[in-house]
């Protein structure tokens, strides 16, 4: 089956769940009922990495470049796309062996030339069908999703389906490859192994229900296969001028197939998240558990810099677990005629879930804003560190557009 699947996926292309880029370059028509919808989408991105423990501090100045199209008739497609990063200043540790021993900080953007994504797909009025590489977001992206923050996208090669019934959606894929963010010339390109993603969801208006079961056997990769079983829930609840949503989730997680160590360990998440004239306040919890310090809950296909941290001191979660107690407390100012800024701020208190030990403390910000087609964004990740790591700031300045 796997090897079928491999050349299913160098030789068609197919997918529902990631369309073109919208933008001023339309669709043309190129027969009865058929569109061409070009695809480009540009990032230029300066980052900057200090930690105590190198020689030097890290700048990288890279420039991403997406491009591609995709045919479509009636509810079919095929979906082609190459992307390619390349560094303008490059002091810094891309993660690529070869280079040798660098004494910069990890900046994980290494020059790369790759196909993308390659899919066929078919969109009904309630499923679709997918087959080949392509972009897989599940949810929030705790468990899959294409680290997107990253210049060099995470992609699958797999076959997905998708269904609706009313409130209920369902969804279900088999990857047999993860088309990783480290590159074309590294050896972690990509990961094979056996991989089943099912994610089922209730909208019931006052009331969303999320379940899932997501399987991870690597071939190579052995620390990392589990299984993880969860669900969680999520509702709004009106009070006058406020807005407040509520959302809880539990989950198990255990060691899959060649999986050296034998273990399991839970995950816990609850957030109040309060907006009211442009101003939202969100207060967090959330736990990746330790089973007696010796392994602990890992999300190795996540988007995983959306959650701990700007930093990336927990990419991978320490043995001992992690619990981040955080807030954030953001703003949306909108200036007429011209743009809207969005911008927030958080703190986040860093603890592992066995031992007792303080790992340290963050301080994240962000600013994003529109300057006509062209995205702008200000980021950074100020790590203290107590008992685990090293301080760390992460400073980011990037513009991007997209068709």
């Amino acid at each position: 089956m796997r090897h079928t699947l491999h050349f299913i996926v160098l030789t068609t292309a197919l997918t529902s769940a990631a369309p073109a880029f919208a933008g001023p370059l339309d669709p043309v028509a190129v027969g009865e009922g058929v569109t061409l919808d070009p695809i480009l989408d540009v990032l230029f991105r300066v980052e900057t990495a200090d930690q105590p423990t190198f020689e030097e501090n890290a700048t990288s100045v890279t420039v991403r470049a997406r491009a591609g199209a995709e045919l479509k008739k009636g509810g079919f497609s095929i979906l082609a796309e190459a992307e390619g990063t390349g560094a303008l200043v490059d002091d810094f540790n891309d993660t690529i062996p070869s280079n040798g021993i660098e004494p910069f900080p990890v900046i994980a953007d290494p020059n790369s030339f790759d196909l993308n994504r390659l899919q066929l797909a078919y969109n009904g009025d309630s499923f679709g069908v997918t087959v080949g590489r392509q972009r897989i977001i599940l949810d929030d992206q705790r468990f899959v999703g294409n680290v997107g923050w990253r210049q060099n996208e995470q992609t699958f090669d797999a076959v997905r389906g998708t269904a609706k019934f009313g409130p209920v959606s369902l969804d279900a894929t088999y990857a047999i490859s993860q088309r990783t963010i480290f590159g074309s010339e590294s050896p972690n390109r990509f990961f094979d192994g056996d991989f089943i993603f099912l994610n089922g969801k209730v909208d019931l208006k006052a009331v969303n229900a999320i379940a899932y079961s997501y399987t991870v056997d690597y071939d190579t990769r052995l620390a990392f296969s589990s299984q993880t079983l969860g669900g969680e829930a999520s509702g709004t609840i009106p009070a006058g001028p406020l807005k407040i949503k509520l959302r809880a989730g539990l989950a198990t997680q255990s060691d899959a197939g060649d999986n050296p160590v034998g273990y399991t360990a839970g995950y816990k998440v609850g957030e109040v998240t309060v907006t009211e004239g442009g101003w939202t306040i969100r207060a967090q919890y959330e736990e990746l558990g330790s089973d007696n310090g010796v392994a602990a809950f890992q999300t190795p296909l996540s988007t995983a810099h959306k959650f701990n941290g700007f930093a990336d001191l927990f990419l991978v979660t320490p043995a001992t677990g992690l619990r981040d107690t955080n807030i954030r407390v953001g703003k949306k100012i909108t200036i007429a005629g011209l743009t809207t800024f969005n911008a927030f701020v958080g703190f986040h208190q860093f603890d592992s879930d066995f031992g007792g030990i303080d790992y340290g403390t963050e301080i994240d910000g962000v600013v994003t804003f529109k300057a006509g087609p062209v995205a702008i964004l200000a980021k950074l990740g100020d790590y203290r560190a107590n008992d685990f790591g090293v301080d760390t700031t992460r400073f980011t300045l990037q513009a991007g557009i997209s068709f």
